[in-house]
């Protein structure tokens, strides 16, 4: 009798055991469902663009040498035109970060910098020691730096600066509350010193930037100095960022003095902002397509028009318009935009687009330039993550000396540049075929 009760004891305790560890296991399994549908809906949410507000491609009214386009890019874009600026253009590592630096290092009040990519490495360390300097000077020196771009930084680097009285901070970085925006990032280029001397383009604060594209190791970009009454839109661009990271309002005359005239050039600062605030951008890009008569030049990093900005080119050449574009070869630094660009690339060239793949390295400039009067420039591709993700600054500049300059640059870019024709985009590898569709599946995050 004593077995069978310890037997039966032991039966009742065995069951009660596996009662409790199922009733454990099932705990388990819901926690494991609701974590599993809350990584879907966080990835639903940063994958999932919102709509876009433009449906049709812009119609061709006037080209874009007629004042009529000048009061339509400031109305589409609220971005207001201004004059009397003056722009140099700055061509590779050896001439852009000279220029920054030297501006730098005159600031008397203010130093603002933001940026997408603050890598480690010699580059990274020269801005650091020399915006710490500043700051020990008494200068009031800001920077920001995208948290995702900024991952491959030496925390040393920041100490350098934020021990001299740099204030630094990392926009959006990813905190439990923050994932539903972990996929908005700022990517402008911004540095404004005084609030009179701006500068913007495509260079990040990296090694990869040194040189004179000579080789795979030096990457070709370009970036512009800007100074007149269009560097106050520059100024608030950084302000805008800065107030959402910091929570620190700019005001006044250190970073906002009174305009002064120093050129002859029209110029708009347009900008792409996340949540809201990105079709401003994408309807200037389109409109400035639709303006096009004569020549259409197109030099982009990454070229991943969606379909509205595809057909608005396809438009152009309906028209006639010459349609010339600059990507890069294999050795760009994100081969699946590649791959995306490359399957939309048939009925471009069907159509007699131009497309060529810069040869000696990275092409990493972000421009555009219509006929001989207008370019934009700036820190945006012609690709739905700038237009449609990203924040985003671009100067649009008015004025046919400068145009050329541009013109001049693109095609000194196309010498080192090796066309695509139809037949040999037609005769790639079935491989090639199917990894390159797989990829523009991909061509809202691109």
């Amino acid at each position: 009798m004593k077995a069978q009760g310890f037997r039966a004891l032991l039966a009742s305790k065995t069951l009660a055991a596996g009662r409790k560890a199922g009733y454990w296991l099932d705990i388990l399994k819901y926690v494991a469902v609701a974590v599993a549908a809350a990584i879907v809906t966080l990835a639903a949410v940063n994958l999932t663009p919102e709509p876009s507000v433009i449906r049709t491609i812009v119609p061709h009214r006037f080209d874009a040498a007629d004042p009529q386009f000048v009061q339509s890019m400031s109305s589409y874009s609220q971005g207001q035109i201004s004059g009397q600026n003056a722009v140099q253009t700055l061509v590779n590592g050896d001439e852009i970060f000279p220029a920054m630096l030297q501006a730098i290092g005159t600031a008397r009040s203010s130093i603002d910098m933001e940026t997408y990519i603050y890598w480690s490495g010699s580059v990274g360390y020269q801005f650091a020691t020399a915006l710490a300097a500043k700051a020990r000077e008494g200068v009031e020196v800001r920077v920001l730096v995208d948290w995702l771009g900024s991952l491959p930084f030496d925390e040393n680097l920041i100490h350098i600066m934020t021990g001299a009285g740099v204030r630094f901070q990392r926009y959006r970085p990813v905190y439990w509350y923050t994932l539903d925006r972990v996929n908005n990032r700022t990517h402008r280029k911004l540095l404004i010193v005084d609030g009179r001397v701006a500068f913007t383009g495509g260079v990040g604060i990296a090694d990869n930037w040194l040189g004179d594209a000579r080789n795979p190791n030096e990457w070709r970009d370009t970036h512009y100095r800007i100074e007149g009454p269009s560097v106050g839109a520059f100024q608030a661009a950084f302000a805008e960022n800065w107030l959402e990271t910091a929570g620190e309002t700019l005001q006044g005359e250190k970073f906002y003095p009174p305009p002064e005239p120093a050129g002859a050039l029209g110029a708009q600062l347009v900008l792409s902002s996340q949540p809201n605030g990105s079709e401003d951008m994408e309807l200037t890009m389109l409109a400035a397509i639709a303006a096009a008569k004569d020549h259409l030049r197109i030099g982009m990093a990454y070229f991943v028009p969606d379909e509205i900005a595809l057909q608005q080119i396809l438009d152009a050449r309906k028209r006639g318009v010459a349609v010339d574009v600059i990507v890069p070869n294999s050795l760009t630094d994100v081969p699946i935009v590649r791959k995306g660009s490359r399957h939309f690339w048939g009925e471009l060239l069907e159509a007699g687009v131009r497309i060529y793949e810069f040869q000696p390295t990275m092409y990493h400039p972000k421009l555009l330039i219509v006929d001989d009067v207008w370019a934009s420039f700036g820190s945006t591709n012609l690709d739905e993550r700038s237009l449609r993700l990203n924040d985003e600054a671009s100067l649009n500049v008015y004025g046919r000396d400068f145009a050329q300059t541009q013109i001049d640059l693109f095609n000194e870019d196309l010498k080192r540049s090796r066309q695509i024709s139809l037949a040999e985009w037609q005769a790639r590898p079935l491989t090639e075929k199917v990894t390159d569709w797989l990829a523009s599946k991909l061509h809202t995050q691109l």
